[in-house]
């Protein structure tokens, strides 16, 4: 809950630099203020600490983060993709404003990350020196760009069409770029923050790699057995737009099989390191026990 809460207060902090009563900074403040798990910043300074480092360094790239997340969630939403009504409870950036309000705000969450991460002297008090954060840069853009989320979204939205549509292998493609790509690159993010080694790295990216699948398995599981007064949003939808999912393809039973493997294996991943891993541990199994 403390990194929770850190990464609620410095998005918050973003948000003043600008003026509150600009339609586009509330669409900004109703999407990314709205709650949730804040899943990936809480990775990335888990990831900080289980390198024995100050997690603090890590959270402009935490905040940065989460801000594009939200992004790919306000446009996810649209009409033009999923076409939701809801988003953690509440109505989605285009049924609250307009969708044209709703993806200028996704637009401006998207390039002010950057920006935050370039320039953390804005709000944060402890950030990385300027080469780490060049590097921070070019990771986190290539993980949401044309060779991880965007690509994973538009593999995603041709699956309707595809020839793949009962292909597994095809299956775990669109949602390691789409879902997995950000959650690895959360982690790797905590771990570059605080300057941590080649092999340190190269296992957290490992876990974060099966966390992100079992993320997206769990995802399909709670769409079908989910509570939607939980989960804040609509369940059931995939079966009723014929979304290629791992219970469509595999089955449900078998699709929690698959999940509790991919976190077990994760936890094996990062066995050998001491007990300032725990909080990577506990995300682990909170990602195969979540209701929402």
């Amino acid at each position: 809950m403390e990194k929770q809460e850190l990464v609620n207060q410095h998005l918050k902090l973003i948000l003043q630099q600008f003026n509150q009563k600009h339609e586009l900074i509330m669409a900004m403040d109703h999407s990314l203020m709205a709650g949730g798990k804040r899943l990936r910043p809480v990775l990335s300074m888990a990831a900080a600490q289980a390198c024995k480092k100050n997690f603090l360094i890590a959270l402009p790239a935490s905040c940065a983060i989460e801000m594009i997340h939200t992004y790919s969630l306000i446009h996810d939403d649209l009409p033009a993709m999923d076409n939701d009504d809801l988003r953690r409870g509440l109505p989605t950036c285009h049924k609250k404003f307009c969708e044209a309000t709703a993806i200028l705000a996704g637009d401006a969450l998207l390039t002010h990350a950057f920006n935050i991460i370039s320039q953390p002297e804005q709000v944060f008090k402890i950030y990385p020196d300027v080469q780490t954060r060049i590097k921070l840069i070019a990771k986190i853009s290539q993980a949401a760009g044309i060779k991880g989320m965007i690509q994973g979204q538009m593999l995603d939205m041709q699956s309707y069409q595809s020839q793949q549509r009962d292909s597994l292998t095809h299956l775990k493609k669109i949602h390691a770029l789409k879902t997995g790509r950000m959650i690895t690159a959360s982690v790797e993010a905590g771990a570059v923050s605080v300057d941590a080694d080649a092999e340190t790295i190269k296992k957290l990216i490992t876990y974060a790699d099966k966390i992100g699948l079992a993320f997206q398995v769990v995802d399909d599981i709670l769409n079908i057995e989910g509570d939607p007064e939980i989960m804040g949003k609509t369940v059931g939808s995939d079966a009723l737009n014929d979304k290629m999912t791992f219970p469509a393809i595999i089955g449900l039973d078998e699709s929690k099989k698959y999940a509790k493997k991919l976190i077990d294996d994760a936890i094996e991943t990062i066995s050998k390191f001491d007990e300032t891993a725990i909080p990577l541990r506990a995300i682990a199994n909170y990602i195969i026990n979540r209701n929402h």
